[in-house]
């Protein structure tokens, strides 16, 4: 394999490293997704309804990663305090509400008939 693509997935394993050890929120929601995936197997959800949830639990964990990487950027950019630089901050974490609440959303849909049963 050439040698500028085995980089890339040296960089990017560097970069999912650094987001697993400096940021808590995403440990929460891997966590949060271990369990759906736990419960849905303990249900028998189906095939679909399962790659459903593993994107759903990836979306989440992306999102919390663009997060970080436009956290790191604007930090960079303005390190001092900035209306703009909140804003920038405010709406990648709206983000990451958006994606955990459509998650849960997703979870309630998945789990809620089986529970109810």
């Amino acid at each position: 394999m050439p040698k500028k693509f085995m980089h890339s997935f040296k960089y990017a394993h560097a970069g999912t490293r650094h987001a697993l050890a400096t940021q808590r929120n995403i440990w929460i929601h891997l966590f949060v997704g271990l369990a759906a995936i736990v419960a849905a197997i303990w249900l028998r959800i189906s095939l679909a309804e399962m790659a459903l949830l593993a994107l759903t639990i990836s979306f989440v964990i992306v999102a919390e990663m663009f997060n970080t990487a436009i956290e790191v950027v604007v930090d960079l950019a303005k390190p001092e305090k900035h209306p703009q630089a909140a804003i920038a901050k405010n709406v990648a974490a709206g983000a990451v509400l958006i994606a955990a609440f459509a998650s849960v959303l997703v979870g309630f849909f998945i789990f809620l008939p089986r529970l109810m049963r």
